[in-house]
């Protein structure tokens, strides 16, 4: 019961992210450009919860983006499943507890969607590679994104924490001294 509890959690956040995407951020947004908070919500749940579900729900989120927006049906399914992996990768190798780690891995993860979704967008499409204005792109999402996550770190610690222990439970070793 607990764990359908935290997927209809998961579930409400994407739709509260899609309103912000929608229409919170096409207001308030840096130079028209707006932060990526799927890509992060993917990642968030790879690091919390693990288990391959950050790449399950990377690709059913990309599948619902896909259908909403218009894009080629598969490629943002295919890099948001891949960012739930990287968090899980990231669960393993590094610690959730340092606000710089998790900054360091929404950039890194950011940097990774957003060059993967602009060469598919170059190389289907046959648009132009304009690199300085991509880069440029890039670096103001990264800032959005990483002042998002410096705001908001606190309720992401909290919630994840609650999630990791709903679906891993916890693990407690004992040490003798």
């Amino acid at each position: 019961m607990r764990k359908f509890k935290v997927i209809l959690i998961v579930i409400l956040l994407f739709f509260l992210i899609y309103f912000l995407q929608s229409n919170f951020f096409s207001w308030f947004n840096i130079g028209g450009i707006m932060p990526n908070l799927f890509v992060f919500l993917t990642l968030f749940i790879g690091l919390f919860v693990g288990n391959k579900l950050g790449g399950i729900f990377g690709i059913i989120f990309g599948i619902i983006l896909d259908l909403n927006i218009g894009n080629n049906l598969g490629f943002t399914s295919a890099f948001l499943g891949l960012i739930g992996l990287l968090g899980e990768y990231f669960d393993k190798n590094f610690s959730k507890d340092s606000r710089v780690t998790i900054i360091l891995m929404a950039a890194g993860s950011t940097v990774l969607y957003e060059v993967a979704t602009y060469m598919v967008k170059v190389f289907s499409a046959g648009a132009e590679l304009e690199i300085l204005t991509f880069i440029l792109t890039l670096l103001v999402e990264i800032i959005f994104n990483t002042l998002l996550i410096i705001i908001f770190y606190p309720l992401i610690r909290k919630l994840g924490y609650y999630i990791e222990d709903s679906f891993k439970g916890k693990k407690i070793l004992t040490r003798y001294f």
